[in-house]
């Protein structure tokens, strides 16, 4: 898995490619701005995401996406199934996003706002997607 240090920041794994380094790289960036509905979909930079705005934004940052998605959105976006490295699960309410053992999620911990967190959640309802090679 990823290693993390009490700020909730993860470490791409060794020998990532650069891409995968980049997308840990900007989520590491707004990991532990407040969440807001509708967050980070004007524009990607934003003061305040929600959970398919703080996707959206981390995989911009690795060329992945052109324009922010919605969590419906996400549900035909990339490739079908779960990744080597990434794997965005979606429905039309909520997303998040897995990098190696690492959940990009708003609902990871108590203080809101989109945090890394070990481990998965149930994914029963959820579309896996992935971006292509990755």
């Amino acid at each position: 898995g990823l290693p993390t240090d009490p700020g909730g920041q993860a470490q791409a794994p060794a020998g990532a490619p650069a891409s995968v380094r980049r997308v840990v790289a900007a989520g590491n960036a707004i990991a532990g701005l407040p969440y807001v509905y509708g967050g980070g979909h004007r524009s990607f930079r934003a003061d305040a995401y929600d959970c398919s705005g703080s996707i959206s934004y981390a995989l911009a940052a690795a060329g992945l996406l052109s324009s922010p998605l919605t969590s419906g959105g996400f549900m035909s976006w990339g490739e079908s199934g779960p990744g080597k490295y990434i794997t965005v699960y979606a429905d039309e309410g909520h997303a998040f996003m897995m990098v190696g053992n690492w959940r990009f999620d708003t609902t990871a911990l108590r203080s809101g706002g989109t945090r890394w967190t070990r481990g998965m959640r149930p994914t029963a309802g959820l579309v896996a997607r992935h971006p292509p090679g990755l």
